[in-house]
């Protein structure tokens, strides 16, 4: 089963960093988010990838062109006047297969998916996005969309609150603090779909959200099934995401590191 990545959005509230690179490509413990997003998948079985490309897509495309290379342990040989390489066995390249398509840079992100329709086929895919990092069990989640047989599988999940909640007893003196308490109670779109070749059909072309009119019209379908993650997921949309993540791979327990 293809794995679809939406990489090519502009990144503008993270904007430090991506002025310079596409959102994708800042880096967790000096790898790119987008490879911790693949390797999560690729623990889980999956590795064919489809990444959609836009907003400085030849920096994704040189990040693979030379990837083995820089994971690799390699010898060059320049003793005969030319360019001889040689890679060893013993390198930490993924087996895992990358097929980058530039679909356009002010494609909204239903255009996006439809614009690799062609590399899916009439096979089922899952489909992500690629600023974002969890440790939602993509077995599991398979299982679950093949079980109900709807168009797409959604997954779902109630993220902390971006500040400390206080109790107050009636006569307002303080009873307690509780740290990032869920938010409202609400589910909130995690990414991490599963989706079947139909839900093309919902997709009108580049300017279609698909956040928008395909996955409400899904919903209204009941084509539309969540799935409910109850554990660690974490978007990385601001440079305060950023270094949450950061903070959490350099101490040595990201809960996203199923590897």
């Amino acid at each position: 089963m293809k794995v679809v990545i939406l990489a090519g959005g502009y990144g503008t509230r993270i904007s430090e960093e991506s002025h310079i690179k596409p959102k994708p490509m800042i880096e967790i413990g000096e790898k790119p988010i987008l490879w911790h997003i693949m390797k999560s998948y690729l623990f889980h079985g999956y590795n064919d990838f489809i990444i959609c490309l836009g907003y400085k897509g030849y920096y994704i495309k040189e990040y693979f062109a030379h990837y083995f290379l820089h994971e690799s342990d390699v010898t060059f040989d320049f003793r005969d006047g030319k360019e001889n390489i040689q890679y060893h066995s013993n390198n930490s390249a993924e087996q895992w297969k990358i097929t980058l398509v530039n679909t356009g840079l002010d494609t909204m992100t239903g255009g996006r998916v439809k614009r690799i329709q062609s590399y899916i086929g009439n096979e089922t895919f899952m489909l992500t996005y690629g600023d974002g990092v969890s440790n939602v069990n993509i077995k599991e989640l398979v299982k679950y969309h093949k079980s109900h047989g709807k168009t797409a599988t959604i997954t779902t999940t109630q993220p902390s609150g971006k500040f400390g909640a206080i109790t107050l007893t009636e006569d307002n003196m303080v009873g307690g603090f509780f740290e990032k308490p869920k938010g409202d109670g609400h589910w909130v779109n995690a990414g991490f779909f599963v989706m079947e070749p139909s839900v093309f059909d919902y997709i009108n072309g580049d300017n279609t959200v698909l956040e928008k009119e395909p996955l409400e019209n899904l919903a209204l379908a009941n084509e539309l099934v969540a799935y409910k993650h109850k554990n660690f997921w974490q978007p990385m949309d601001t440079l305060r995401d950023r270094n949450i993540l950061e903070n959490l791979w350099q101490s040595g327990n990201a809960p996203w590191k199923l590897w």
